[in-house]
């Protein structure tokens, strides 16, 4: 098959701007959560106040509010910024790479976390963002295991290599961290990472398939690829020799 040039560019630099249109909404929406955990944190400085009885405190009717409020107050700046960048990053690649899963990820790792800890948790209260950067990881490292494609494998790699060492937040090690809100947050991100492995398939332009579709072409019916032109009549001495 022969490609208009013309075209052929137009479908390149269309290509070119959804890509950069992804990039910039996927950064945008990471963004307004982050700065929305902040707000918080800085309403809270301002007015000298803690707002750690907003949290999840488990087995309590009081404490069931906490489900929606938790995950946007922090202890101090410390505890934000610990969790800012890594929210933000895996938050982001959600967005872009999964992005018709992402609202329902989303809010399904967001209460089914807060949802767990009351249930179970022990009886203090659990504040903090800390459930959800599990969760996150956990649906993007498992995406990859469960979608086998190069996309998802790849960025499964990069969260081991990133956070691989997140592993040990779920163990109690620590009595003042909710152990409790890593463990479920991580299990909901497996979980959905295989109810919506089907979803979100790697993309492929136009341009590219039809690539893809001439090359196979030639192929099932016995014949070289175009530009791989051989010249029956040669000596063996007459190939080139790659090794």
């Amino acid at each position: 098959m022969i490609h208009d040039p013309e075209n052929y560019n137009d479908e390149v630099r269309e290509a070119e701007k959804i890509e950069r249109a992804r990039i910039l909404s996927s950064f945008f929406y990471s963004g307004i959560f982050v700065c929305i955990l902040w707000i918080v944190q800085f309403i809270q400085y301002a007015f000298e106040t803690d707002l750690s009885s907003f949290g999840i405190l488990p087995r309590k009717i009081s404490g069931l509010s906490g489900i929606l409020t938790s995950p946007l107050i922090h202890a101090d700046f410390s505890h934000l910024i610990s969790n800012s960048l890594t929210i933000f990053l895996l938050l982001f690649g959600i967005l872009y790479f999964y992005r018709s899963s992402v609202i329902k990820v989303f809010f399904i790792i967001y209460i089914l976390d807060g949802l767990l800890v009351w249930i179970f948790a022990r009886q203090s209260f659990h504040i903090g963002a800390s459930g959800l950067v599990y969760g996150f990881a956990g649906f993007l490292f498992f995406s990859g295991v469960f979608r086998k494609d190069k996309r998802s494998i790849a960025l499964s790699l990069l969260i081991v290599f990133l956070y691989g060492g997140m592993i040990w937040g779920i163990l109690p090690t620590d009595p003042q961290i909710s152990f409790e809100s890593h463990f479920f947050g991580a299990v909901i991100g497996l979980i959905c990472a295989f109810i919506f492995r089907k979803n979100d398939p790697a993309e492929k332009y136009e341009w590219e398939e039809e690539n893809d579709d001439d090359y196979d072409k030639d192929y099932d019916d016995g014949k070289e690829p175009e530009d791989a032109e051989i010249d029956d009549d040669a000596e063996p001495d007459d190939f080139r020799r790659n090794y």
